[in-house]
């Protein structure tokens, strides 16, 4: 694909915008105007007033618009990750430096703007693609190589169910799906989702769509991005994940959207440049997912328990602690997590914590003590999952 070009007449960057909002209204979608221009403002101290202010002033009318017919989530599997990327090299050994984290695919069905039904699946996640990517790769040679390897992988791994057995449980199938997300594309196979005409490597035959036509939502940054890796991202990304993938599955977007009442896709970047974040209104009030934190110690980092990370934020006079794996901006990151802490609400069960709810969480296993979340929502669920009327 070719690379991309910004507009630089103001005929061609009119165009362009007629162009992004005829994309988003065949999908029942629009742009959010409370956020044009925020990630422009300088110096970065007064972008980070801007952020927050454009948050404050969204949420008003977020909230006002209406809530998301229903939502439900199912673990997927849980996976290793290093201790210190987690949060910023806060928490030091001589606590074990693998933890694990549970991968949660979200099912949302709402209304969008044309008032169609829709089906969203967020996080649906592949093990084996994930597998693919050189961090994962080389962690898991690093296994095989010593001794009681596959004790260190059985302690670390967990397996729940794949995305289409997780859409089962909720009650659908494929054909009621239509529209699937990752917040960004890091150890994400493409192929495993949309489907490719070519065959992957180990493979017998082409791969067909996980969740029949339905197209996968992402930024153009992040599509951009596994299009073309630099050599710090490479490790986070199935290289060959666009093989033989038909593009015109993808329905890009730029910036912050809504998809509909009660649900909304903001930019949040800085993990990575095309990162967004899950918004959804409940009858309990605003959620958000994603992973720039791997538990709410990452956004309120001044209630934690978790040794190393309050310290970290007084010693920093830092907000929040993130989850730092790749800092392609650390600055865009920390301002997208005041982002999403601005579009939170207070939980209901304990309002000290916000509910944010991470894409891939903090496993509270008791083998992984003192590294275990401080408080962990475990999952989310409202309304009542319904398939398509046939």
């Amino acid at each position: 694909m070719s690379q991309a070009t910004e507009p630089t007449t103001t005929d061609e960057k009119t165009t362009a915008a007629t162009s992004t909002d005829d994309a988003l209204a065949a999908i029942g979608a629009r742009t959010i105007p409370e956020f044009e221009g925020v990630h422009d403002v300088w110096p970065r101290g007064k972008r980070l007033d801007a952020v927050r202010e454009a948050a404050e002033k969204y949420k008003r009318r977020f909230k006002e618009q209406g809530q998301v017919t229903a939502v439900k989530s199912v673990d997927v599997a849980g996976a290793p990750y290093p201790v210190n990327y987690a949060f910023n090299d806060a928490v030091r050994p001589p606590y074990i430096p693998l933890i694990t984290m549970i991968n949660r695919m979200v099912v949302v069905q709402y209304e969008d703007w044309n008032g169609t039904a829709r089906t969203l699946v967020f996080e649906p996640t592949m093990p084996e693609g994930s597998a693919e990517a050189p961090f994962y790769d080389n962690l898991q040679k690093w296994a095989n190589s010593i001794p009681f390897g596959k004790r260190v992988t059985d302690f670390i791994l967990k397996y729940y169910y794949e995305p289409d057995e997780a859409l089962a449980k909720v009650g659908l199938t494929p054909e009621d799906v239509d529209f699937c997300t990752f917040d960004h594309l890091h150890v994400q196979d493409p192929r495993m989702i949309l489907g490719s005409s070519s065959v992957i490597e180990g493979e017998s035959e082409p791969r067909k769509p996980l969740f029949g036509n339905a197209k996968m939502l992402v930024h153009r940054k992040e599509l951009a991005t596994l299009e073309s890796l630099h050599p710090m991202q490479w490790a986070w990304y199935v290289e060959d994940g666009l093989e033989g993938v038909d593009m015109s599955k993808f329905a890009l977007f730029e910036g912050d959207i809504e998809l509909g009442p009660g649900i909304s896709l903001l930019w949040t970047p800085g993990h990575t440049d095309g990162n967004h974040s899950l918004v959804i209104n409940t009858p309990d009030g605003v959620w958000v997912s994603s992973e720039n934190g791997i538990s709410l110690d990452n956004w309120q980092p001044e209630q934690s328990k978790i040794p190393g990370v309050r310290k970290y934020h007084e010693e920093f006079g830092r907000e929040i602690c993130p989850n730092a794996n790749t800092l392609e901006d650390s600055l865009d990151q920390y301002d997208s997590m005041i982002k999403e802490k601005t579009m939170a609400d207070p939980c209901k069960d304990d309002p000290r914590w916000l509910q944010i709810l991470p894409s891939t969480e903090l496993a509270p296993w008791k083998r992984f003590w003192p590294v275990v979340p401080t408080y962990c929502h475990g999952g989310i669920s409202y309304g009542t999952i319904t398939p398509r009327k046939k």
